[in-house]
């Protein structure tokens, strides 16, 4: 796959993508692009959708605080959607803005917000998300954006797993062992990640997540790490064991 060209301001547009296709901006767009990055005409910058890949686009001004973008030529193709789901219980603003962007940096494919007896926020922005997920992937190449679903109490969101998608639970609760073993000891297969509340899940929920088949509980070391930390420490793990991350 080509080389992401990070020389190139990127931005996200949700438009359908063809040759010579002219892409309208928001204001906010053409003020970036204007008067934040102060392109003239014919300056180029990349742009994606999420579903056919990555394109060089030339600005047209149109006024001082108007312009839209004529597509030139695919840079990158659309490759497949990332296949990690990754299951967390929300924060507080600034650390679940963070979580999300490490999410989408990490490769997750979905974002399932879980509501947990101690899960600080009961109600969620999904623009909010959204928006985090998009300037993610503006910032580090990325050309699939994950789904967001909205938040859901943590046994529907246990029984809307696929059967034979392993999960993979971060227990606080669990004895110090290896993670790269356990993983390791587990052959390809759709995943998932689930990562708790500040702390922690109850019994009751830890038994209900341990009941779940296909289900493997892992300890993430003999640190207490908060829980934006422990995601990107778990997503870290999965992929290099078991995820997209090339190994020998």
């Amino acid at each position: 796959m080509p080389v992401p060209d990070f020389a190139r301001h990127r931005l996200f547009i949700d438009n359908a993508f063809a040759p010579a296709a002219i892409l309208p901006l928001d204001r906010e767009q053409a003020n970036y692009l204007l008067n934040v990055l102060r392109l003239r005409v014919d300056g180029t910058v990349l742009v994606f959708n999420g579903r056919d890949g990555e394109w060089l686009a030339r600005l047209v001004p149109e006024g001082r605080k108007q312009a839209s973008l004529e597509l030139v030529r695919q840079t990158r193709p659309q490759p497949p959607a990332a296949d990690l789901h990754y299951l967390f219980a929300p924060l507080k603003h600034a650390r679940l803005d963070y979580m999300a962007q490490k999410a989408v940096e990490m490769g997750a494919g979905l974002l399932q917000p879980v509501l947990t007896r101690r899960t600080q926020v009961s109600r969620l922005n999904l623009d909010r998300l959204r928006a985090n997920a998009v300037e993610a992937a503006e910032q580090c190449g990325i050309l699939s954006l994950p789904g967001i679903e909205p938040e859901r109490p943590l046994e529907a969101a246990l029984s809307s797993l696929a059967p034979e998608r392993l999960l993979i639970f971060c227990d606080e609760g669990m004895a110090q062992a290896s993670p790269v073993a356990a993983l390791a000891a587990h052959g390809p297969a759709p995943l998932a990640v689930l990562i708790g509340p500040e702390g922690g899940f109850d019994e009751a929920e830890r038994q209900l997540i341990r009941a779940r088949p296909n289900t493997l509980p892992i300890s993430l070391g003999p640190r207490i790490l908060r829980a934006d930390t422990a995601a990107v420490a778990a997503l870290a793990l999965v992929q290099a064991v078991l995820g997209d991350w090339p190994r020998a």
